[in-house]
């Protein structure tokens, strides 16, 4: 599975061309691609239109939706947070700990544009995939 942050989303639905929407525009027949509930909000809070909203909504979950949340992955997210921090890295974003915590604990891949998640693929052993 590989999971699609935010950063890949709001490009590809602007029509943004680049390596990682290129990537998912081609692959997205033939690779499984899903998204979390934190990734979803993010998007969807962006959008101030309530037709282009709704149409969003409709288009994304036609992915695989995972919930994320609850103790385990927050007290997890904290413990990734404080080992980046303790090598010089502090993540800017709580929730890009939780989504790439969410992707270590049920190993998944990652596509992203962020360079706080560079810092778990090195540090921490994310699969990030690099089109």
């Amino acid at each position: 599975m590989v999971i699609i942050d935010t950063t890949v989303w709001i490009d590809y639905l602007k029509g943004v061309s680049n390596k990682e929407t290129n990537y998912l525009d081609r692959e997205v027949a033939r690779q499984r691609f899903g998204l979390t509930d934190l990734i979803l909000c993010e998007i969807l809070q962006g959008i101030s239109d309530e037709k282009l909203f709704t149409r969003v909504l409709q288009e994304l979950r036609k992915f695989e939706l995972f919930e994320t949340g609850g103790a385990d992955l927050a007290i997890e997210a904290a413990r990734n947070f404080r080992r980046l921090r303790q090598h010089g890295h502090t993540v800017r974003k709580t929730i890009d700990s939780l989504i790439a915590t969410f992707c270590l604990q049920h190993e998944h891949s990652l596509l992203h544009r962020e360079r706080d998640f560079d810092h778990f693929e090195v540090l921490l052993g994310l699969t990030v995939v690099h089109p």
